[in-house]
């Protein structure tokens, strides 16, 4: 197996450019499905029987639940490879999703508020899965307290690895938690094995919002980690070179 690209993501130049040149393209791509998801979404779909347009909300809470795990998950993953294999752009990567993450998950847990008051009576309950959506949101945050409590960012990268390694025990959990405990939360949406619980006039601007979410978390993730590279390789001969040719360009 030809492993040359994964060698190419691990060099700092070869990442820095890349991040800079698909980074627009994935934010703007981000904006036109978001613009055609919330007006599918907010317009176009047809009002709810049993609840009415309180349901809107889930083009909005769903895609952040979603990215909210997706995000821990894939955090998680680049730091096992930088702890495992010592690449550093994995932990510049791990660092760049955590910020990200964290603010998908208190946007899932807010809408979920704002949606529970009207179905179920409540602003909070404390349902299975709730409760663990709100680890997730303490994972992330204990993730940036702890790197940013490290001076050496060598330790620091290896003990907030070890967090993010940890924590992913926690994402299967809040994914079947409807299905292994008594919980008010509905069951999945989209994902059921006889199909989509809804009908596709309402589903389709949702698979677009997830779509938009997806492609703003890497346009996000990739300005964040490149960023992150530059205060990483500050005073690196490449790095001087590269923002040379930069100004010269412009």
């Amino acid at each position: 197996m030809n492993w040359v690209w994964f060698h190419r993501f691990g060099s700092p130049p070869y990442f820095y450019r890349f991040a800079g040149r698909w980074a627009p393209w994935f934010m703007g791509i981000a904006f036109v499905l978001l613009a055609v998801g919330l007006y599918g979404g907010l317009v176009v779909a047809p009002v709810d029987y049993f609840q009415s347009d309180a349901y809107r909300i889930i083009y909005v809470h769903v895609p952040s639940a979603y990215l909210s795990l997706m995000t821990y998950t894939w955090m998680a993953i680049v730091a096992a490879i930088g702890l495992i294999w010592r690449i550093k752009i994995c932990h510049a990567i791990a660092a760049a999703c955590a910020p990200a993450g964290a603010t998908f998950t208190a946007v899932s847990l807010a809408t979920g508020m704002i949606w529970g008051q009207p179905t179920w009576g409540t602003w909070w309950a404390w349902d299975p899965r709730i409760v663990s959506q709100m680890f997730v949101l303490f994972f992330f945050l204990g993730y940036i307290a702890l790197r940013g409590a490290i001076e050496d960012r060598d330790r620091a990268d290896r003990a907030s690895a070890v967090l993010a390694i940890v924590g992913v025990i926690n994402v299967p959990i809040v994914h079947f938690s409807v299905d292994w405990w008594n919980s008010l939360h509905q069951g999945p949406t989209l994902l059921r094995k006889d199909g989509p619980s809804m009908p596709m006039s309402m589903a389709w601007p949702l698979l677009v919002m997830l779509g938009a979410y997806t492609f703003y978390f890497l346009g996000i993730m990739l300005m964040r980690a490149r960023a992150e590279v530059l205060r990483r390789e500050r005073g690196g001969t490449w790095l001087r070179d590269e923002l040379a040719r930069a100004g010269a360009a412009s």
